[in-house]
C-alpha cells in the first residue's frame, strides 16, 4: 500500500478546481487592500491639508494689516480706503446685530417646528413636513435676497417698520425713516435661512430622547405640555443649544442675501432700521475693488477673523449636540 501523502499535496488536491489556493488569494488581495487604505488616508489628510492652506493663505496675506493696526483694527470705526485707514468694528457690529436678530426670530419658530414634528404631528404628515422644512435650506442665498427685495422690503417699509416705530419707537431700537433696507430686514432674512438648520438638528436631538422618559412623565400625571417641557426639552437642552449655535454659524457667514438688503453702510446705529454692513458683505462688495496692498490685507484680515469665529462656533455646536446624542442614530417613536 502507498504511504501517506505529504500535507501540502493533500491540501492542493482537496482544493476545488477553478479556485485559487488560500495562499494565492491572500497575496492577490494585499495590493487592493493596501491601495484602498492609502486612498482613504489620503482623503482624510486632504481635508486637513485644505484647512491648513486656507489658514496659511489668510494669515500670510493679512500680515501687512496686522502690523499696521494690530488689535486696534477690530476696535476702530474708520474705514477710509483713500487714506488707508481701516477699522473693522462697524462690520463686526453689523454681523453681531443681524445675527442676534435672526436668532431671536428663528429659535422659537425652529424649536416649535421640531417639537410639533416629533411629538404632535400625525405620522402621515411628519415626513412631508420635514421634507419641506429642509427644502428651505437648499434654496440658494441669492434667491432669498431677490425675494427679500421684491416682497419683504415693501412689507417692511409700508407696514411693519411704521408699526414698530409707532409702538416701540420709545426704545430707540425702532426709530428713523422706514426705508425697508437695514439690519432688521437682514435679520429677518437670516432667520428664514437658519430655521431649517436649527429645526432639523433639534428634531434629531429630540428623537434620541428615550421613549421611557415620555412615558414616565405621563405616568406621573403630567399633561402633554408638561411631558414635552420636562421629559423631552429638558433632556435635550444641550443639543438644542448646539443646534442654535450651528444656526448662528450659518448666520455669521451668510453673504449674498444679507448684502442685498442690509444697506452696506459702515455706520454704527442703535436703530435696527438703519443700514449696516457685515464682515461677509464687505468682502463680497469690496474685494474686487481693492487696489492698495494695505486695503487688500485689511479685507483678508476680516476674512481670517470670520473664518476663525465660524470654526470655533461650529466646533462648540458639534460638541453640545454630541453631549445629547452620543453618536446615537435618531429613532422614531409612537
Amino acid at each position: 500500500m502507498p504511504g501517506p501523502q505529504p500535507v501540502e499535496e493533500t491540501q492542493v488536491m482537496s482544493q476545488p478546481a477553478g479556485q485559487p489556493s488560500p495562499l494565492l488569494r491572500s497575496s492577490s488581495g494585499e495590493i487592493p487592500d493596501f491601495a484602498f487604505k492609502v486612498a482613504m488616508v489620503a482623503c482624510g489628510l486632504a481635508i486637513l491639508g485644505i484647512l491648513f492652506l486656507i489658514v496659511y493663505e489668510l494669515m500670510s496675506h493679512s500680515t501687512l494689516s496686522w502690523h499696521a493696526f494690530g488689535l486696534k483694527f477690530f476696535s476702530g470705526s474708520d474705514w477710509d480706503p483713500v487714506n488707508e485707514q481701516f477699522g473693522a468694528w462697524p462690520f463686526v457690529y453689523g454681523t453681531l446685530v443681524s445675527s442676534f436678530v435672526a436668532l431671536v426670530i428663528a429659535v422659537p419658530l425652529a424649536v416649535g417646528v421640531a417639537v410639533f414634528t416629533t411629538e404632535m404631528c400625525p405620522k402621515a404628515a411628519r415626513g412631508p413636513l420635514s421634507f419641506f422644512v429642509e427644502l428651505l435650506a437648499a434654496i440658494p442665498s441669492v434667491i432669498y435676497g431677490l425675494w427679500a427685495i421684491f416682497v419683504l422690503v415693501p412689507i417692511m417699509s409700508g407696514y411693519l417698520e411704521p408699526f414698530l416705530r409707532k409702538t416701540l419707537g420709545w426704545t430707540g431700537l425702532f426709530e428713523g425713516p422706514a426705508y425697508g433696507i437695514g439690519m432688521l430686514t437682514a435679520g429677518i432674512v437670516l432667520a428664514i435661512m437658519i430655521v431649517p438648520i436649527i429645526s432639523s438638528i433639534t428634531r434629531e436631538v429630540l428623537m434620541v430622547v428615550p421613549q421611557h422618559q415620555r412615558e414616565g412623565v405621563l405616568a406621573l400625571g403630567a399633561t402633554r405640555w408638561e411631558m414635552i417641557r420636562m421629559g423631552v426639552l429638558r433632556n435635550a437642552r444641550a443639543g438644542i443649544v448646539g443646534a442654535i449655535i450651528l444656526g448662528l454659524g450659518r448666520a455669521l457667514g451668510e453673504t449674498m442675501a444679507v448684502t442685498m438688503v442690509i444697506g452696506n453702510n459702515p455706520l454704527i446705529s442703535k436703530s435696527l432700521f438703519a443700514p449696516g454692513y457685515t464682515m461677509a458683505s464687505v468682502l463680497a462688495n469690496e474685494f474686487s475693488e481693492a487696489t492698495g496692498d494695505r486695503y487688500l490685507s485689511a479685507l483678508v484680515e476680516i476674512g481670517l477673523a470670520l473664518f476663525l469665529v465660524t470654526i470655533i462656533v461650529n466646533a462648540l455646536a458639534q460638541l453640545l449636540v454630541w453631549t445629547v446624542t452620543r453618536g446615537q442614530p435618531a429613532r422614531g417613536h409612537a
